[in-house]
């Protein structure tokens, strides 16, 4: 039986791949179909000895490998804007970097998978072309005091609809639930009003500043309730 001989290079060894002239560690060495082959940079791929060289002893170009820090502006949840898209809303869900290298030139481009808060349509959109509107932590409130602006919205067309006898004591119940809770309906609506405003001076957005406009009638029409209610 012939004595399996020893392999050139070790777990450790600091390495060259000569086909590329790119530096490596070994990180595993397997024998594989009568020779030694070996694992770098715990890599999916595995190199012949031919295929390899130590540094100390290579004496071709090294190419230098490269540290590319990427600082992501948007993460998973934030509430975006896109351009494009007026004043719809988008999450973040997903991010990726694509990095281009050529000859005479080499950028890192980030690209954001977006999903749409109003149907969950998905987009994707490179970073310059997104407007933070909410981070991860505040997105969920924000979107809450949409939905409660469109809930008083449903309110007030409902109120406009004719009653017949039957609806009187369903509204008057309604009409009671309301006086209790009208306190915390104004400090909500205040926020939103505050939310947009904010918006609107982000953006300059004309639909920003109509639903401004919506929010100061509620609240004057809320206060003449209150007038009437204590002639």
């Amino acid at each position: 039986m012939t004595k399996r001989k020893k392999p050139n290079y070790k777990i450790g060894d600091t390495v060259v791949i000569t086909i590329y002239g790119t530096v490596g560690r070994i990180t595993d060495v397997k024998w594989l179909d009568g020779k030694y082959v070996y694992e770098v940079n715990k890599s999916d791929g595995l190199f012949i000895e031919s295929a390899l060289q130590l540094l100390s002893e290579y004496e071709g170009t090294v190419l230098e490998q490269e540290q590319i820090d990427i600082e992501y502006k948007f993460f998973f949840g934030d509430l975006v804007q896109v351009s494009g898209y007026g004043a719809d809303l988008f999450k973040v869900v997903g991010f990726r970097t694509e990095i281009w290298r050529y000859k005479e030139d080499a950028w890192e481009d980030v690209i954001y998978e977006l999903s749409r808060v109003s149907d969950g349509e998905w987009l994707e959109a490179g970073e310059e072309e997104l407007t933070l509107v909410a981070d991860a932590e505040n997105a969920d409130t924000f979107i809450q005091k949409l939905g409660l602006l469109y809930l008083v919205n449903k309110q007030e067309k409902a109120a406009s609809i004719p009653t017949t006898p039957n609806m009187v004591r369903k509204a008057e119940f309604e009409e009671i639930e309301r006086k209790k809770e009208k306190k915390e309906l104004i400090d909500n609506l205040l926020d939103i009003f505050n939310d947009y405003r904010i918006l609107y001076e982000m953006f300059q957005d004309q639909e920003y500043y109509q639903v401004m406009r919506v929010i100061l009638r509620k609240l004057e029409s809320l206060g003449s309730n209150d007038g009437k209610s204590h002639v």
